[in-house]
Protein backbone atom coordinates (compact mmCIF):
# COMPACT_ATOMS: atom_id res chain seq x y z
CA UNK A 1 0.00 0.00 0.00
CA UNK A 2 1.39 3.44 -1.20
CA UNK A 3 0.95 5.84 1.32
CA UNK A 4 0.85 9.59 -0.31
CA UNK A 5 1.70 12.60 2.20
CA UNK A 6 0.45 16.16 1.08
CA UNK A 7 1.94 18.61 2.00
CA UNK A 8 -0.12 22.21 2.73
CA UNK A 9 2.39 25.12 0.62
CA UNK A 10 -0.36 27.77 1.87
CA UNK A 11 0.22 27.58 5.16
CA UNK A 12 2.97 30.35 6.69
CA UNK A 13 4.59 30.69 10.07
CA UNK A 14 2.65 33.40 12.02
CA UNK A 15 5.36 35.75 12.13
CA UNK A 16 5.67 36.66 16.22
CA UNK A 17 4.29 39.65 17.28
CA UNK A 18 6.49 42.52 17.67
CA UNK A 19 6.39 43.80 21.68
CA UNK A 20 5.85 47.28 21.95
CA UNK A 21 7.95 49.72 24.16
CA UNK A 22 7.53 51.10 27.88
CA UNK A 23 6.21 54.59 26.07
CA UNK A 24 4.26 52.98 23.18
CA UNK A 25 1.94 50.70 25.97
CA UNK A 26 1.59 53.78 28.17
CA UNK A 27 0.27 55.82 25.67
CA UNK A 28 -2.36 53.02 24.72
CA UNK A 29 -3.74 52.63 28.13
CA UNK A 30 -3.20 56.10 28.61
CA UNK A 31 -6.20 56.46 25.65
CA UNK A 32 -8.03 53.90 26.85
CA UNK A 33 -8.41 55.98 30.42
CA UNK A 34 -11.57 57.99 29.72
CA UNK A 35 -11.93 60.05 32.33
CA UNK A 36 -8.11 61.06 31.55
CA UNK A 37 -9.44 61.84 28.07
CA UNK A 38 -12.12 63.36 29.14
CA UNK A 39 -9.99 65.87 31.67
CA UNK A 40 -7.23 66.65 28.94
CA UNK A 41 -10.40 67.32 26.44
CA UNK A 42 -11.40 70.33 28.76
CA UNK A 43 -7.94 70.83 29.86
CA UNK A 44 -7.20 71.89 26.20
CA UNK A 45 -10.64 73.49 25.72
CA UNK A 46 -9.92 75.86 28.52
CA UNK A 47 -6.34 76.50 27.60
CA UNK A 48 -7.18 77.23 23.57
CA UNK A 49 -10.34 79.70 24.79
CA UNK A 50 -8.01 81.56 26.90
CA UNK A 51 -5.88 82.39 24.30
CA UNK A 52 -8.27 83.42 21.99
CA UNK A 53 -9.64 85.52 24.29
CA UNK A 54 -9.01 88.71 23.05
CA UNK A 55 -10.83 87.49 19.67
CA UNK A 56 -13.69 86.15 21.78
CA UNK A 57 -14.61 89.80 23.68
CA UNK A 58 -13.93 92.57 22.96
CA UNK A 59 -14.56 94.07 26.68
CA UNK A 60 -12.20 96.32 28.07
CA UNK A 61 -10.52 94.58 31.43
CA UNK A 62 -9.73 97.65 32.82
CA UNK A 63 -12.03 99.90 32.33
CA UNK A 64 -14.32 100.61 35.57
CA UNK A 65 -18.21 101.82 34.86
CA UNK A 66 -19.79 103.12 37.52
CA UNK A 67 -23.47 102.70 35.89
CA UNK A 68 -22.92 98.84 35.34
CA UNK A 69 -21.97 97.97 38.77
CA UNK A 70 -22.96 94.37 39.81
CA UNK A 71 -25.23 94.02 36.96
CA UNK A 72 -26.99 90.53 36.87
CA UNK A 73 -26.24 88.17 34.01
CA UNK A 74 -27.62 89.37 31.02
CA UNK A 75 -27.92 89.57 26.82
CA UNK A 76 -25.18 92.66 27.46
CA UNK A 77 -23.05 90.69 30.07
CA UNK A 78 -23.33 86.71 29.58
CA UNK A 79 -21.96 86.48 33.52
CA UNK A 80 -22.87 89.58 34.61
CA UNK A 81 -20.88 92.75 35.99
CA UNK A 82 -18.11 92.67 38.95
CA UNK A 83 -18.30 95.68 41.76
CA UNK A 84 -16.41 97.87 39.23
CA UNK A 85 -18.51 97.42 36.47
CA UNK A 86 -16.33 95.18 34.37
CA UNK A 87 -17.42 92.29 32.37
CA UNK A 88 -17.03 89.16 34.29
CA UNK A 89 -17.13 86.89 31.32
CA UNK A 90 -14.45 89.22 29.97
CA UNK A 91 -12.15 88.70 33.09
CA UNK A 92 -12.70 84.97 33.27
CA UNK A 93 -11.60 84.72 30.26
CA UNK A 94 -8.29 86.82 30.25
CA UNK A 95 -7.83 85.34 34.08
CA UNK A 96 -7.41 81.91 32.59
CA UNK A 97 -4.68 83.00 30.48
CA UNK A 98 -2.32 84.26 33.67
CA UNK A 99 -4.19 81.48 35.97
CA UNK A 100 -2.61 78.94 33.40
CA UNK A 101 0.79 80.65 32.75
CA UNK A 102 1.30 80.88 36.35
CA UNK A 103 0.61 77.10 36.52
CA UNK A 104 2.43 76.15 33.58
CA UNK A 105 5.44 78.29 34.28
CA UNK A 106 5.73 78.05 37.74
CA UNK A 107 5.51 74.14 36.88
CA UNK A 108 8.49 74.45 34.03
CA UNK A 109 10.77 75.61 36.49
CA UNK A 110 10.24 73.71 39.64
CA UNK A 111 10.40 70.63 37.55
CA UNK A 112 13.96 71.28 35.88
CA UNK A 113 15.52 72.70 39.29
CA UNK A 114 14.39 70.01 41.39
CA UNK A 115 15.43 67.27 38.64
CA UNK A 116 18.83 69.30 38.49
CA UNK A 117 19.34 69.25 42.38
CA UNK A 118 17.85 65.66 42.80
CA UNK A 119 19.81 64.12 40.00
CA UNK A 120 23.20 65.42 41.13
CA UNK A 121 22.31 64.75 44.61
CA UNK A 122 21.77 61.21 43.87
CA UNK A 123 24.45 60.65 40.97
CA UNK A 124 27.20 61.47 43.51
CA UNK A 125 25.52 61.03 47.06
CA UNK A 126 28.17 61.64 49.42
CA UNK A 127 29.13 64.69 50.62
CA UNK A 128 27.55 66.41 47.27
CA UNK A 129 23.96 64.63 48.45
CA UNK A 130 24.67 66.10 52.48
CA UNK A 131 24.97 69.36 51.06
CA UNK A 132 22.46 69.83 48.36
CA UNK A 133 19.48 67.72 50.53
CA UNK A 134 20.57 69.84 53.70
CA UNK A 135 20.35 73.31 51.34
CA UNK A 136 16.62 71.40 50.28
CA UNK A 137 15.71 70.65 54.00
CA UNK A 138 15.90 74.07 54.05
CA UNK A 139 14.07 75.71 51.33
CA UNK A 140 11.32 73.55 52.43
CA UNK A 141 11.27 74.82 55.67
CA UNK A 142 11.49 78.46 54.57
CA UNK A 143 8.35 80.50 55.06
CA UNK A 144 6.58 80.67 51.78
CA UNK A 145 4.12 83.11 52.47
CA UNK A 146 5.96 86.06 54.63
CA UNK A 147 8.91 85.37 51.82
CA UNK A 148 6.56 86.32 48.86
CA UNK A 149 5.22 89.04 51.25
CA UNK A 150 8.45 90.54 51.16
CA UNK A 151 9.43 90.05 47.93
CA UNK A 152 6.26 91.65 46.66
CA UNK A 153 6.82 94.96 48.92
CA UNK A 154 10.58 95.51 47.94
CA UNK A 155 10.14 94.97 44.24
CA UNK A 156 6.75 96.47 43.74
CA UNK A 157 6.90 98.71 40.99
CA UNK A 158 10.38 98.02 40.21
CA UNK A 159 9.94 94.30 38.19
CA UNK A 160 6.23 92.81 36.75
CA UNK A 161 4.35 91.66 39.72
CA UNK A 162 3.36 88.20 37.79
CA UNK A 163 6.77 87.03 37.06
CA UNK A 164 7.98 87.97 40.48
CA UNK A 165 5.27 85.73 41.81
CA UNK A 166 6.30 82.84 39.32
CA UNK A 167 9.87 83.06 40.44
CA UNK A 168 8.92 83.48 44.02
CA UNK A 169 6.98 80.43 44.12
CA UNK A 170 9.55 78.55 41.51
CA UNK A 171 12.29 78.99 44.28
CA UNK A 172 10.60 77.69 47.12
CA UNK A 173 8.51 74.98 45.69
CA UNK A 174 11.20 72.89 44.17
CA UNK A 175 11.98 70.68 46.82
CA UNK A 176 9.82 67.98 46.89
CA UNK A 177 10.56 67.16 43.39
CA UNK A 178 14.34 67.01 44.10
CA UNK A 179 13.72 64.73 46.82
CA UNK A 180 11.53 62.26 44.76
CA UNK A 181 14.32 62.49 42.22
CA UNK A 182 17.18 61.33 44.22
CA UNK A 183 15.45 58.41 45.51
CA UNK A 184 14.37 56.95 41.93
CA UNK A 185 18.17 58.36 41.13
CA UNK A 186 19.48 56.29 43.95
CA UNK A 187 17.81 53.05 42.99
CA UNK A 188 18.33 53.45 39.11
CA UNK A 189 22.20 53.94 39.52
CA UNK A 190 22.56 50.56 40.44
CA UNK A 191 21.72 48.65 37.55
CA UNK A 192 24.21 47.06 35.16
CA UNK A 193 23.99 49.44 32.33
CA UNK A 194 25.03 52.20 34.14
CA UNK A 195 28.14 50.81 35.83
CA UNK A 196 29.04 49.83 32.26
CA UNK A 197 28.56 53.27 31.20
CA UNK A 198 30.62 54.24 33.92
CA UNK A 199 33.31 51.82 33.26
CA UNK A 200 33.77 53.05 29.50
CA UNK A 201 34.48 56.30 30.66
CA UNK A 202 31.08 57.75 30.15
CA UNK A 203 31.54 61.07 32.11
CA UNK A 204 28.65 62.46 34.95
CA UNK A 205 26.78 64.12 32.78
CA UNK A 206 26.21 61.74 30.22
CA UNK A 207 25.65 59.38 32.29
CA UNK A 208 22.73 61.53 34.06
CA UNK A 209 20.99 62.93 30.84
CA UNK A 210 21.60 60.07 28.62
CA UNK A 211 20.98 56.88 30.44
CA UNK A 212 19.12 57.90 33.92
CA UNK A 213 17.27 60.48 33.05
CA UNK A 214 14.97 58.97 30.26
CA UNK A 215 14.27 56.00 32.90
CA UNK A 216 12.52 58.23 35.53
CA UNK A 217 11.00 60.58 33.00
CA UNK A 218 7.66 59.27 33.40
CA UNK A 219 8.26 60.08 37.67
CA UNK A 220 8.68 63.26 36.54
CA UNK A 221 6.05 63.75 34.31
CA UNK A 222 3.41 62.74 36.71
CA UNK A 223 4.73 64.70 39.70
CA UNK A 224 4.91 67.55 36.72
CA UNK A 225 0.71 67.27 36.81
CA UNK A 226 0.65 67.37 40.31
CA UNK A 227 3.08 70.21 40.80
CA UNK A 228 0.74 71.91 37.64
CA UNK A 229 -2.52 71.77 39.49
CA UNK A 230 -0.85 72.81 43.01
CA UNK A 231 0.44 75.78 41.59
CA UNK A 232 -2.62 76.87 40.28
CA UNK A 233 -3.87 76.70 43.66
CA UNK A 234 -1.36 78.70 45.15
CA UNK A 235 -1.59 81.56 43.16
CA UNK A 236 -5.03 81.71 43.60
CA UNK A 237 -4.91 81.46 47.28
CA UNK A 238 -2.06 84.34 47.27
CA UNK A 239 -4.51 86.52 44.75
CA UNK A 240 -7.14 85.78 47.07
CA UNK A 241 -5.50 86.77 50.27
CA UNK A 242 -3.74 90.31 48.10
CA UNK A 243 -0.48 88.91 47.83
CA UNK A 244 -0.09 87.15 44.28
CA UNK A 245 -0.93 88.75 40.96
CA UNK A 246 -1.65 92.65 41.44
CA UNK A 247 -4.78 93.81 41.70
CA UNK A 248 -5.26 95.72 38.26
CA UNK A 249 -4.35 92.05 36.34
CA UNK A 250 -7.46 89.87 35.93
CA UNK A 251 -6.93 86.29 37.25
CA UNK A 252 -8.77 83.52 38.34
CA UNK A 253 -7.47 84.53 41.90
CA UNK A 254 -8.33 87.81 41.83
CA UNK A 255 -11.61 87.23 40.64
CA UNK A 256 -12.04 85.35 44.32
CA UNK A 257 -10.79 88.47 46.48
CA UNK A 258 -14.59 89.94 46.15
CA UNK A 259 -15.46 87.06 47.80
CA UNK A 260 -14.17 89.01 51.11
CA UNK A 261 -17.09 91.10 51.32
CA UNK A 262 -20.36 89.69 52.75
CA UNK A 263 -22.69 91.36 50.28
CA UNK A 264 -20.76 89.74 47.25
CA UNK A 265 -21.03 86.42 48.71
CA UNK A 266 -24.67 86.32 49.49
CA UNK A 267 -25.98 88.18 47.20
CA UNK A 268 -23.64 88.38 43.91
CA UNK A 269 -22.82 85.28 43.02
CA UNK A 270 -22.45 85.38 39.49
CA UNK A 271 -19.31 87.61 40.53
CA UNK A 272 -17.48 84.55 42.60
CA UNK A 273 -19.00 81.44 41.52
CA UNK A 274 -17.61 81.82 37.79
CA UNK A 275 -13.96 81.77 38.83
CA UNK A 276 -14.10 79.18 41.86
CA UNK A 277 -16.13 76.60 39.70
CA UNK A 278 -13.76 76.52 36.32
CA UNK A 279 -10.28 76.54 39.29
CA UNK A 280 -11.83 73.27 40.96
CA UNK A 281 -13.08 71.94 37.62
CA UNK A 282 -9.30 72.70 36.06
CA UNK A 283 -7.81 70.99 39.43
CA UNK A 284 -9.71 68.24 38.86
CA UNK A 285 -9.25 67.52 35.34
CA UNK A 286 -5.57 68.28 36.05
CA UNK A 287 -5.31 65.58 38.92
CA UNK A 288 -7.35 62.97 36.58
CA UNK A 289 -4.66 63.28 33.86
CA UNK A 290 -2.43 62.83 36.43
CA UNK A 291 -3.91 59.97 37.94
CA UNK A 292 -4.22 58.35 34.45
CA UNK A 293 -0.61 58.96 33.58
CA UNK A 294 0.30 57.46 36.73
CA UNK A 295 -1.61 54.48 35.77
CA UNK A 296 -0.10 53.98 32.08
CA UNK A 297 3.55 54.06 33.15
CA UNK A 298 2.67 51.27 36.44
CA UNK A 299 3.75 48.18 34.88
CA UNK A 300 1.36 46.27 37.14
CA UNK A 301 -1.51 48.16 36.38
CA UNK A 302 -3.41 46.11 33.54
CA UNK A 303 -6.59 47.03 31.93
Amino acid sequence: MEVVTQKNTNLKATPPKKSLSPWAIARKKFLKNKLGMISLTFLTIVGIISLLAPYITTADITRINISEMGLKPSADHWLGTDKSGRDVFTRLLYGGRISLLVGLSCTFFVIVLGTIVGSIAGYFGGTVDNILMRFTDFVLNFPFLVFVIVINAILFGIVSGVWVLIGVISLLSWGGIARIVRSKILAEKENEYIIAAVSIGCSPAKVIVKHLLPNVLSTIIVQATITFASMIVVEAALSYLGFGVPQEIPSWGNMLNSANEPDVLQFKLWIWVPPALIITMTILSINFIGEGLKDAFNPKSRR
